[in-house]
């Protein structure tokens, strides 16, 4: 039985899918594991793959989610991404971008971060 930290988080993935979803952006996967990290939302926005990370925090007391997107967490995000992409080649070609979602509070207001880091930044 999943713990309540893992409902929370899922819960609030699949807001940050719907919400993502009302923007234009469409769905590839969810929670893809790859050796050394997960990749949170996979979605495609026109003919961009975009890999989003989905952070929650109860409150901004200790820095919002993007803060916690530390360069250690970009890296394994780029590892994840990159096997990602060699698993599924039809993509490879195609331009990618790194999303950030914020969510904070009960319900969770969601703050998304477009293009929230680059390639150059791991």
């Amino acid at each position: 039985m999943p713990t309540a930290r893992a409902q929370r988080g899922a819960a609030v993935e699949a807001a940050a899918q719907a919400y993502l979803c009302s923007a234009g952006l469409t769905p590839v996967t969810r929670n893809a594991r790859y050796r050394g990290g997960e990749l949170d939302l996979v979605m495609r926005d026109g003919d961009t793959t975009v890999f989003v990370e989905v952070r929650y925090r109860a409150s901004a007391g200790f820095g919002g989610g993007a803060a916690s997107v530390d360069l250690r967490k970009r890296r394994k995000l780029l590892l994840a991404a990159q096997l990602f992409l060699m698993a599924h080649p039809a993509l490879a070609d195609r331009p990618c971008r790194f999303d950030v979602i914020e969510a904070s509070g009960e319900p969770p207001r969601l703050n998304w971060l477009r293009d929230a880091f680059r390639l150059e930044d791991c």
